[in-house]
């Protein structure tokens, strides 16, 4: 049982050191970026866009596809909402340079800022600047594209090098306004005429994406819409680790459901058809993702291409719009935070871009769980310790049988040492003896380590949870703790932790091996050290745990030992 625990132990604190390189990746110092040294800019065809599959660009595709140019190809429109700040790029109505303006890099703490002002020193300054998830920069390249291209013989229609024109350069939400529509258009010289028009909601993240094709040419065109999303390889983290947010494309079909794609996969030039579906380009806490129409066969496809650059997205069935008629094509944009209940009801398996790994069924019920308890606290914090109690709760008879034996060990170990001091020469006579007292005590060595097989998933998953969960982000708990995806900035909850682990050891039998005993000693050491730089949300459920269990343990060990004393008597 001894040497069981030992190794358990060894691997919880093994699995803390791979989760503290994890969150290192995550919140630590990022590398500098590579800015190359070929500009790239939106709209030029050689260097910022791509053109979808097997389809010709409108400079191959003869005198036909000349558009007629109405606006300058650097002209941009710039759009405020409540929740964005971007600008369309008029060259092909190229989504650019998105701000989230409700997620900011860094959160000022108030308690940390008057600490520092008590002692007389400035606070480290804070990066209040908004997360730029679409970015034109050369070094940080990610646009969100989107065109027609026709079919067969049909004049080219306007793909994403194409020029628009636009009655404004500027649009903003007003307050009281519900919907921003803005349209761009574009003509040619052979009577077909675009309207191409984003429509922004309020307190949305989605945007609309309408192509609205007039053919007033003497023959039918016939063509189809593609939406994709063009990135430089992007990634939160560096290294190679056990455990590790994934950053890369993601694409969702009927067939093969939910499927990541690496960034040097995508040179395998995936080619899939499916009814619905989505694709996406995902990084740690946001998702952008094209939705085209659930009701239509959609043909979703990767390239790589020169400098690193990386493009994943989908097309439509070819539609046919008549001489003198009209058609329609249309697509969603999600470009913002994961927040699982919007994400689920935007598309069929959005929500997974959550990403959980491997632990999804067990991460995404205790994200529920915590969810539906900040419904009711309207606190992430107390939402956590909600969790814990649940969870404690869930294992209570687990737990109690497994705290059981450890009390009946920690009640005979003064007769194992006896037991190991005459039987010093002899090992396999001690382990005779000793298993013979087990049984004759109705002890169960093993039982002990339950608690510890069950709870490394568990927390494993729960890691997942406060890593992947946006809500949390930035999550205001009480006092000091202002954020819980970040660590104690004053160190308070680790220490608290180590001071319950040491308590929490003092109500286990202590290992009969002198060495494994003071290994054991050094562990609320070591694992306070680790839970120095974990999130505050995840030592706080620790506290919370290791707390209820001195509780019940101590409950149950005083009435082990005062059965057994009644009993003698």
């Amino acid at each position: 049982m001894d040497n069981i625990r030992f190794v358990l132990v060894m691997a919880m604190l093994m699995i803390s050191y791979m989760l503290w390189e994890s969150w290192q990746i995550d919140y630590g110092p990022k590398p500098q970026a590579f800015i190359s040294d070929k500009p790239t800019v939106a709209g030029n065809s050689d260097k910022g866009t791509a053109t979808a599959p097997s389809q010709p660009s409108a400079s191959q595709s003869g005198s036909n596809a000349t558009p007629v140019a109405a606006a300058p190809t650097d002209k941009i429109i710039t759009v405020k909402t409540d929740v964005f700040a971007l600008e369309i790029d008029t060259q092909g109505g190229t989504l650019r340079n998105l701000d989230l303006l409700q997620y900011a890099h860094e959160k000022v703490n108030t308690v940390v800022d008057k600490a520092y002002a008590l002692i007389g020193m400035d606070a480290p300054e804070k990066n209040l600047s908004p997360i730029r998830l679409f970015d034109n920069s050369p070094e940080n390249l990610f646009l969100a594209q989107s065109g027609l291209v026709a079919s067969d013989n049909s004049a080219a229609g306007p793909d994403h090098h194409a020029t628009f024109s636009a009655e404004k350069t500027a649009y903003v939400l007003q307050e009281g306004q519900e919907q921003l529509s803005i349209p761009l258009t574009w003509t040619n010289d052979q009577g077909l005429r675009v309207t191409k028009t984003f429509t922004f909601k309020r307190g949305s993240y989605a945007i609309s994406l309408e192509h609205k094709v007039s053919n007033q040419s003497p023959k039918p065109w016939t063509g189809r819409q593609y939406d994709q999303l063009l990135r430089i390889e992007h990634s939160d983290k560096s290294g190679n680790n056990f455990i590790r947010t994934f950053s890369g494309g993601v694409v969702y079909t009927d067939k093969d459901k939910y499927k990541k794609i690496n960034y040097e996969d995508m040179g395998d030039n995936l080619n899939v058809t499916s009814q619905g579906g989505w694709s996406a380009m995902i990084q740690h806490y946001f998702a952008s993702a094209w939705i085209p129409p659930a009701d239509q066969e959609n043909h979703f496809y990767t390239k790589a291409l020169n400098d690193a650059r990386y493009v994943i997205g989908s097309y439509s069935p070819d539609t046919t719009i008549q001489a003198n008629g009209e058609g329609v094509f249309n697509a969603q944009l999600y470009a913002g935070p994961k927040i699982q209940p919007v994400l689920e009801a935007l598309a069929p398996g959005l929500e997974l871009t959550v990403d959980y790994s491997w632990l999804t069924v067990i991460a995404k019920p205790i994200y529920w769980l915590l969810n539906e308890i900040h419904g009711f606290v309207d606190n992430w914090g107390v939402a956590i310790l909600g969790v814990t109690l649940f969870i404690k709760l869930l294992f209570f008879k687990l737990s109690k049988a497994s705290f059981q034996s450890m009390a009946k060990m920690r009640k005979i170990q003064p007769r194992l040492k006896e037991l190991q001091e005459r039987y010093a020469d002899d090992r396999q006579k001690f382990n005779t003896e000793m298993m013979a007292m087990y049984k004759r005590e109705k002890v169960n060595p093993l039982g002990g380590c339950l608690p510890i097989m069950v709870q490394i998933p568990v927390f494993i998953s729960l890691y997942w949870v406060l890593i992947e969960t946006v809500e949390l982000r930035q999550a205001d708990f009480a006092l000091w703790i202002q954020d819980l995806s970040a660590q104690d900035p004053f160190y308070l909850l680790p220490i608290l932790y180590g001071i319950t682990m040491k308590i929490q050891q003092g109500l286990n039998p202590a290992p009969i091996d002198p060495l494994q005993a003071q290994v054991m000693k050094m562990f609320p050491i070591v694992f306070t050290v680790f839970f120095l730089f974990f999130p505050s949300g995840l030592v706080l459920y620790w506290i919370c745990n290791n707390s209820l269990s001195i509780i019940q343990q101590w409950y149950i060990t005083k009435h082990v030992l005062e059965g057994d004393s009644h009993a003698h008597h």
